[in-house]
């Protein structure tokens, strides 16, 4: 028979091991958010040991994904939460899931920038930077909403997903267009294609975890028909 003491334990012990999930994935949060913004510097910079580095480090972010379900898989089996509590522990996953996702994206942006460093600098690099800066943005915010259980940065994110697509849009036609006037820039402007379609995919992974978080937050889901503007073509 459980008395009130040893509930007591058992209750501000749950509590904890919540909280340390929660620590948890805000850390990998950090570093996959380091990982996609040292990959810009490294697009502006032009700087091809950074971008390595960037490379190296996303095998932290997956040791961080395993432990990080290895501890939900831990409080599922012994504590059997429910709701609020199983919550915190399925956006634990989810989020994971995601900033693993937002790693692997950062690393392919650091491969195809060092392949675009051994070319001339192309003037839409810079538009590139610009849609990063934005999508770091995003990322941030909700990373922020995350930690703090306020919904209202995971809605803002949510609700400006749009503004991600509408920049790679217009990126990829004028993409099309400079490749198509002059076939010596093909090859880094194939580059530019792919890194913009990955930080467009960031953003994808950004507004995931805001409706994640809502969720998390209040046990109801976001409108999942809401409209937004789709992408032109897939490089």
């Amino acid at each position: 028979m459980t008395t009130p003491v040893q509930g007591h334990h058992i209750v501000r012990a749950f509590s904890e091991e919540l909280e340390q999930l929660t620590a948890s994935v805000a850390t990998m949060g950090g570093l996959a958010e380091s990982l996609v913004s040292d990959a810009l510097d490294a697009i502006a910079a032009r700087d091809s040991d950074l971008a390595l580095d960037v490379i190296q480090r996303d095998k932290r972010l997956d040791t961080l994904q395993r432990d990080i379900e290895r501890q939900i898989i831990r409080l599922l089996a012994l504590r059997q939460p429910l709701a609020s509590d199983l919550r915190v522990c399925i956006a634990a996953l989810k989020i994971a899931a995601d900033l693993e996702r937002i790693g692997d994206l950062a690393k392919n942006i650091a491969r195809r920038t060092r392949e675009l460093n051994e070319a001339e600098p192309l003037a839409l690099s810079k538009s590139i930077e610009r849609m990063g800066r934005l999508v770091q943005g995003h990322l941030h915010e909700v990373l922020d909403a995350y930690a703090s259980g306020e919904i209202g940065g995971a809605l803002g994110v949510w609700q400006r997903d749009d503004d991600v697509d509408e920049h790679y849009n217009t990126l990829f036609r004028e993409l099309l267009v400079c490749m198509a006037e002059d076939p010596h820039i093909v090859g880094p402007g194939a580059h530019l294609l792919f890194i913009a379609k990955n930080l467009e995919r960031v953003g994808d992974h950004a507004t995931n975890i805001a409706e994640v978080v809502h969720y998390a937050v209040t046990g109801t889901e976001l409108l999942a028909d809401r409209p937004k503007g789709g992408s032109s073509g897939t490089p």
